[in-house]
């Protein structure tokens, strides 16, 4: 005969072992990225390309080309200014250290502005009839102009604005950029599928590196503890690629959405984010180690929202489209979508902000 308080003990036991075991094969709730928020803001032309954040103030820097570039305060959801002399933007990149700002204009110019104050201090010439993007290389405290109709790179010192070099590259589409923190930039040439390694000091491409199977890559990010490049991949089959930054080996790929434009790699977290604006979704990839990776989400967004930033402390993303059409007289960007707009419908661009939760 088993005494009672054995009895009581046991059957603690058994109630204790079967929640242990329902904890272990309950998974803990995962995070997924949800829509906060849909903001319009008002434009006759709504046309756009890169958004950058500055997370400190928690302003969103959006460059929309027919209204300049438009600095949005993303906790009261308001435009709080647009930046002066920045008709025809297209990017911005921001150097808080000097305390600069510099956007990158279609003319083949910068509006240089006073991050603080957010006033314009000059417009300067890059030596080209273009710009697409800037990208900020802090070791060398250059920024690196991209010109892919002149097919050249032009560096201008972060501090002062003045054009100090030119890279001549050998193809148009100067895409993606992203600074390995030992002085050179890694760029995406999509029309050349590859990645270059560029170094700034000496202003030459060091290394070239075919991205196969990934064709037109777009959007880059890089790994520093893990020695990883991280590449978005367009193309008959979207992919993100991941590069072995010491070899230029492919380490693997994984799926995405069509249409990317943006790849943001998380050294807190070790997550990828990747924007791919055709599919209209957001897919994430957790970073188990620098060899292996599995899915984390994809989740939906809207059509043609194709660039992104992220908030490094909140994880939210945020991102810009608009309501369009292809019109069939006017020329189709087939190589992108079969529908790919070329009219995009006034008041109707929108900021979207995505948190987890």
């Amino acid at each position: 005969m088993i005494p009672s308080y054995r009895k009581t003990t046991m059957k603690s036991t058994l109630r204790l072992t079967a929640l242990a075991f329902a904890l272990v094969a309950t998974p803990l709730l995962a995070q997924f990225h949800h829509l906060e928020s849909a903001t319009v803001i008002k434009g006759a032309k709504p046309d756009w390309d890169y958004v950058t954040l500055d997370a400190a103030r928690g302003y969103l820097f959006i460059g929309r080309r027919g209204d300049g570039v438009t600095v949005f305060d993303v906790k009261s959801k308001k435009v709080v200014r647009n930046i002066d002399k920045s008709d025809d933007a297209n990017a911005i990149a921001l150097v808080p250290e000097f305390d600069r700002g510099y956007t990158t204009n279609g003319d083949g110019t910068s509006t240089v502005f006073q991050l603080s104050s957010m006033k314009t201090l000059d417009r300067i010439k890059l030596g080209g009839e273009d710009a697409d993007s800037a990208f900020y290389e802090p070791v060398t405290k250059q920024l690196a102009f991209t010109l892919g109709d002149a097919k050249k790179i032009v560096f201008v010192d972060a501090k002062t604005a003045k054009v100090v070099g030119e890279l001549a590259m050998q193809n148009k589409k100067l895409d993606g950029t992203v600074p390995d923190g030992e002085g050179n930039l890694l760029m995406a040439l999509r029309d050349r599928n590859s990645v270059a390694k560029i170094d700034v000091a000496n202003r030459k491409v060091s290394e070239e590196w075919k991205t196969a199977p990934c064709e037109e890559p777009t959007g880059i990010a890089y790994d520093s503890a893990g020695k990883r490049i991280f590449v978005g991949c367009r193309g008959k089959s979207p992919m993100l690629l991941v590069l072995d930054a010491a070899t230029g080996k492919v380490v693997t790929t994984m799926d995405i959405g069509r249409g990317n434009d943006g790849v943001i790699y998380d050294a807190a977290t070790r997550k990828i984010y990747t924007s791919n604006g055709v599919d209209a979704n957001l897919v994430i990839y957790n970073q188990v180690d620098a060899d292996t990776y599995q899915l984390a989400e994809a989740t939906t967004t809207r059509p043609y929202a194709r660039t992104m930033a992220l908030d490094p402390k909140t994880k939210k993303i945020y991102m810009v489209t608009a309501e369009g059409t292809a019109d069939p007289a006017k020329k189709i960007n087939k190589g992108v979508a079969t529908f790919y707009p070329n009219q995009y419908f006034p008041d109707t661009f929108t900021v979207l902000t995505y948190t987890p939760k």
